[in-house]
């Protein structure tokens, strides 16, 4: 039995990565529509003032410890957290086993052009891997039921949605039942990082837990997300000596 940490009143699943692509794949194989997330710092607080998120975040069927923070928040919590299951690399282990068991993917979200480009370098990474359809994610309420129609008649195991936090979360919980996808998970910047569009930092800078650092530096745009990183400390150690 998998283990479920409380962070800012968000239930985080204590997964290994071997464990969440195993969870995901069961999920496939039930064929019932489930949904994935990827909790990072900012999520977490950003539910502790968004109840729809943090009710969203709660129902998923799995949610994984996407980034350093939310692992050091489960050890801060005198929790187990074994390792950080980073959204970008899920995805890529369930892309790299796709071929043999046949799934089908389809990617939504991101500008106009960067699923296509997503695709195009998943096949070649992936020899065999089933994409079966991209949009984009710009859109409007009145273009929604075309994007419904185009993801259920391509019939994916797996929907990949990349249109940022928390748009991304409740799109996909508002349209889950109707998608009939087996698995949606959303994936933020994965598509960017695919396209090669944004660089993902060094290995050495993902090691040393230093890749919100990395990404600040080279967008500066998203320096501003940086101050949310204080409160969040300071949340989790009041939920600790609250406890």
């Amino acid at each position: 039995m998998i283990e479920r940490v409380e962070i800012l009143g968000v239930k985080v699943d204590a997964v290994t990565m071997a464990q969440a692509v195993e969870r995901v794949a069961s999920l496939i194989a039930a064929d019932k529509p489930s949904m994935v997330a990827t909790a990072n710092a900012e999520m977490l607080l950003r539910a502790t003032h968004d109840d729809e998120l943090k009710n969203i975040l709660n129902a998923a069927n799995l949610v994984v410890p996407d980034g350093a923070g939310t692992v050091w928040a489960a050890h801060h919590l005198g929790k187990f957290m074994p390792e950080r299951v980073a959204g970008f690399d899920l995805v890529q282990e369930l892309m790299k086993i796709a071929p043999a068991k046949s799934w089908k993917f389809f990617l939504f979200g991101a500008a106009p052009g960067i699923a296509d480009k997503a695709k195009l370098k998943a096949e070649s990474l992936y020899p065999g891997i089933k994409i079966v359809g991209t949009r984009n994610g710009y859109f409007t309420a009145a273009d929604e039921p075309t994007i419904i129609e185009q993801i259920k008649s391509s019939r994916p195991d797996v929907l990949l949605a990349a249109l940022g936090v928390p748009k991304q979360e409740k799109w996909l919980s508002a349209h889950m039942n109707e998608l009939s996808v087996p698995v949606s998970i959303g994936v933020g910047g994965t598509f960017d990082v695919m396209a090669g569009v944004v660089k993902r930092a060094p290995l050495w800078m993902q090691r040393a837990k230093l890749e919100w650092l990395f990404r600040a530096l080279l967008q500066p745009s998203r320096a501003g997300r940086l101050i949310a990183l204080p409160k969040f400390v300071f949340k989790v150690h009041k939920q600790k000596i609250s406890c």
